[in-house]
């Protein structure tokens, strides 16, 4: 495998980490403000991925590791689609996050959930379900952004030992 593809793989990883754990925090904070039931989105998810016989006894538990593994697939998709646009001079890393995030969401509740889990999409405001998407939007780019500088740094470290060897063992 390349060292991009394993970037890819490793940072998207890192970046859709980032974005379950901003969704997962605002889903939690909106819940205890308003009186809501995060346990029942989680729940829900289990649900809708169809994986409630896997752990009956603890769906919450099954919805959040659904939830967390969807969103680090998604991460690397992210990442793996900025890369290629990166290359290309295309867009903005936040711009192009947000607008894949939106899309994502659009395309969930509005094509996909009324078709598997219809009560899933009342769980909670529309609103507050594409908040929870544009924040994984948000902090999946950030994550990338600071990725892309420790993986400059390292570069730059990498050319200066590289020159450091050549002027010391100068090539025949």
């Amino acid at each position: 495998m390349t060292t991009l593809r394993r970037d890819v793989i490793k940072y998207g990883m890192l970046a859709g980490v980032a974005g379950g754990l901003a969704e997962v925090a605002w889903v939690s904070f909106y819940a205890a403000i308003t009186g809501g039931n995060a346990a029942a989105l989680a729940r829900g998810v289990t649900t809708a991925a169809g994986v409630t016989a896997l752990l009956p006894a603890a769906p919450v538990t099954t919805g959040i590791v659904v939830h967390m593994m969807l969103a680090v697939m998604l991460g690397v998709v992210l990442t793996g689609l900025w890369q290629s646009l990166q290359t290309q001079r295309v867009g903005n890393l936040y711009v192009v996050s947000l607008a894949l995030l939106a899309s994502v969401w659009a395309i969930n509740f509005f094509v996909i959930l009324p078709v598997i889990s219809p009560a899933f999409v009342d769980l909670f405001p529309l609103s507050v379900s594409l908040a929870s998407k544009l924040l994984f939007g948000l902090a999946a780019a950030e994550t990338l952004r600071r990725c892309a500088i420790v993986g400059e740094a390292r570069t730059a470290v990498t050319v200066r030992i590289r020159a450091i060897n050549q002027a010391r063992d100068p090539a025949p």
